[in-house]
């Protein structure tokens, strides 16, 4: 596909047929999002990976009640087949940084103007997204409400932030769109887009 065809038809799609996805293509997946961007090279991520129907209902069960899902207006994004949990580590920029080419030896938080560790693990979900797009499929990333559930639930260690969850799966012909792109709908470029100076 196309690069700017997949950049078109990326969207959240909430609403999965009930079969699987070939291991190959979660494997490009996985692959692709090892390739974004980290500061300093320091690739300060992890991935949690739940691939098939028993699995995913795994974590479906360990983070959203039953009366959650029962209320949830897209019932069929319990289909997804695969369930990929994108997790990001602070103290891997730390250590990264602490090395004698970078030389801030006091690991200091303060020195990061942003959390650059959750930035770079939101690029890796990009590419995850945007991959499963270019295998014709639908996914939809979502955040983890309780992180302590998860973490116990999966065996997490304590230094992993889960920055968000990949459900990716054979989207529905008929999958209903997120209401806030009709009710808030997309911003015109001239509102987001600042040439020279704001």
């Amino acid at each position: 596909m196309e690069f700017q065809d997949v950049i078109r038809k990326r969207k959240m799609v909430r609403s999965f047929e009930d079969r699987p996805v070939d291991h190959a293509i979660v494997e490009r997946m996985l692959a692709n999002a090892q390739r974004a961007p980290s500061a300093g090279f320091s690739q300060g991520w992890g991935f949690l990976v739940l691939e098939g129907k028993t699995q995913a209902q795994r974590y479906w069960d360990a983070t959203w009640p039953t009366e959650r899902r029962r209320d949830f207006g897209w019932p069929d994004m319990f289909n997804a087949p695969v369930i990929i949990v994108c997790l990001s580590n602070k103290d891997q920029y730390l250590t990264r940084y602490a090395m004698p080419d970078k030389g801030w030896t006091d690991r200091d938080e303060k020195r990061w103007p942003v959390p650059y560790w959750d930035i770079d693990t939101g690029m890796a979900a990009l590419n995850i997204l945007l991959t499963a797009v270019d295998a014709g499929l639908g996914a939809v990333f979502f955040g983890v409400f309780d992180q302590a559930k998860l973490r116990a639930a999966f065996g997490i260690p304590e230094d992993y932030t889960a920055v968000g969850t990949i459900a990716v799966g054979h989207p529905k012909p008929k999958d209903r769109p997120s209401p806030s792109l009709k009710n808030v709908g997309r911003r015109n470029a001239a509102s987001v887009v600042h040439h020279g100076r704001w």
